[in-house]
């Protein structure tokens, strides 16, 4: 009777602790951060315009490849395989890397540009869109300490009636990690991504002032 007694107590102190021992660590979430506004740079390319003069510019959702469409932050090491990819097990993002993109972008660039900029397709009419397509997002590693992201995108200005296109450009941002981990990258791509976006406005400002 005792050594049965004995033994369920075993088999209840063991079945209390396995789940402690197996849980799940917590599941880190971020977005891009804090927007920077780079007012000194882009105030130099922008030269007043009368209201006649003014164009209207729908800013399109971002879209992104198949690998990207997802909540996932990737990494490359290219010292070990530089054709594969990894994603980090227990960081996310909160939404997509073009969803996050967009809305960094929209919320940025309404005060920054010589024209009128129209968040969403069905408030206005507009005379052109910008379309933005993610290339590449990713935490690449020289060396198991030594690491840097890649933000890529390619920018499209384009006519809305007729779709023509009015300006193409490939923009490519690379940023030191702070540290070899998922903290490290979403940092640094939180960095790039300011960067992108002043160099967005800036160029939005030349062509459209061009056009």
């Amino acid at each position: 009777m005792i050594r049965t007694l004995l033994t369920i107590l075993i088999f209840s102190f063991i079945a209390g602790c396995t789940p402690l021992q197996k849980s799940p660590g917590a599941i880190s979430t971020y977005d891009f951060g804090v927007l920077y506004p780079s007012t000194k740079e882009t105030a130099t390319t922008q030269t007043p315009q009368s209201q006649h003069d003014k164009k209207s510019l729908l800013i399109a959702d971002v879209t992104s490849p198949a690998w990207l469409d997802n909540t996932a932050i990737h990494y490359r090491l290219m010292y070990h395989n530089p054709a594969q990819t990894f994603t980090y097990g227990n960081s996310r993002w909160i939404a997509s890397p073009a969803a996050l993109f967009t809305q960094q972008l929209r919320n940025q660039i309404v005060s920054q540009l010589n024209e009128y900029v129209i968040k969403d397709s069905s408030a206005a009419k507009t005379d052109r869109t910008l379309d933005i397509e993610l290339k590449e997002l990713v935490h690449v590693f020289e060396t198991a300490a030594d690491s840097h992201v890649v933000f890529g995108l390619r920018a499209s200005l384009i006519e809305r009636n007729s779709r023509k296109l009015l300006a193409q450009k490939d923009f490519s941002i690379s940023e030191k990690a702070p540290s070899a981990d998922a903290a490290g990258a979403v940092s640094a791509i939180n960095t790039a991504s300011n960067r992108l976006i002043g160099e967005l406005v800036n160029w939005l400002n030349s062509v459209s002032l061009g056009n």
